[in-house]
């Protein structure tokens, strides 16, 4: 790695990059379909053990994440030099400042709490009930349940809490791993250039949701009114999820694609021969 700078100089964008980065990053899935499969699935499974560790599991699980994050970066940076994806890079981030990227979970953690938390000011506590109650609830009551609008501001203003965390941890987890920053510092440069990169930002969350959200939605309403329901009940599973896995490995190689072009833009590539990461 190349000695920590004393600024993280990066590059503003119009709005039209926010595509461009979705498509580099499904342009880089296609290359390498079965690498990326194979290490995808690999980073959920781990996720999922994570996830199931007992009391601690969903803290531990979002603590953990930009620690597993880096071995999908060190993925993507060993791809862009002529490399392929590799199971052993999923463990990069326990071997390159470890100690820096702990507490970049812990901030995202506590950010999410605090968001969460604070619907409160605006629903009177019934995100935080709904989220954190035991009860086991029927897909009706869900449903009903989200038809409140006291809920929904709730949601509402949640979410709006979570975009300084989402901005900040953005390029953190990169910037650790790539310009030796410390937490404090790749927090700070990672939400500063979210926030002169908001165009872009918002042209990607937009065309995330379109290909994430609606288009996956319209497809299976057309698919269970148009085909009989036992062959609806094969074929939509069967068409889904290699959709979804698509979709997901492009979010995940996008945080590369916009990070590389954020903070690096106009750089020549080291031959992998030549540069290790370490």
């Amino acid at each position: 790695m190349a000695d920590a700078p004393s600024d993280f100089l990066f590059t503003r964008y119009d709005a039209r990059q926010g595509s461009v980065w979705l498509r580099r990053a499904f342009s880089m899935f296609m290359r390498a379909r079965l690498s990326w499969t194979i290490l995808l699935l690999a980073y959920f499974v781990l996720m999922i053990l994570v996830r199931l560790v007992p009391f601690l599991g969903p803290a531990l699980m979002s603590i953990a994440k930009p620690v597993f994050a880096v071995g999908l970066l060190a993925a993507a940076w060993t791809q862009e030099r002529g490399g392929m994806p590799a199971f052993g890079q999923l463990f990069q981030g326990f071997r390159a400042n470890l100690v820096a990227l702990l507490p970049i979970g812990i901030f995202f953690l506590a950010g999410a709490t605090i968001a969460m938390y604070g619907s409160a000011l605006v629903d009177g506590g019934k995100l935080v009930a709904l989220v954190t109650s035991d009860a086991r609830m029927s897909d009706e009551e869900i449903a009903a349940a989200f038809t409140d609008a006291a809920l929904q501001r709730g949601i509402l203003f949640s979410a709006l809490l979570m975009v300084p965390v989402l901005m900040a941890t953005w390029w953190a987890p990169a910037l650790v791993v790539f310009q030796d920053a410390k937490a404090g510092a790749a927090l700070a440069a990672s939400l500063k250039a979210s926030l002169a990169n908001w165009k872009p930002l918002l042209v990607y969350a937009l065309t995330v949701f379109l290909f994430g959200g609606i288009l996956p939605g319209v497809l299976l309403g057309i698919a269970i009114v148009i085909l009989p329901p036992p062959f609806a009940a094969i074929m939509v599973p069967a068409l889904l999820l290699p959709y979804l896995l698509f979709f997901t490995a492009t979010l995940h190689i996008s945080d590369f694609v916009s990070y590389r072009d954020v903070f690096h833009a106009g750089e020549t590539l080291d031959p992998l021969a030549s540069r290790a990461m370490t």
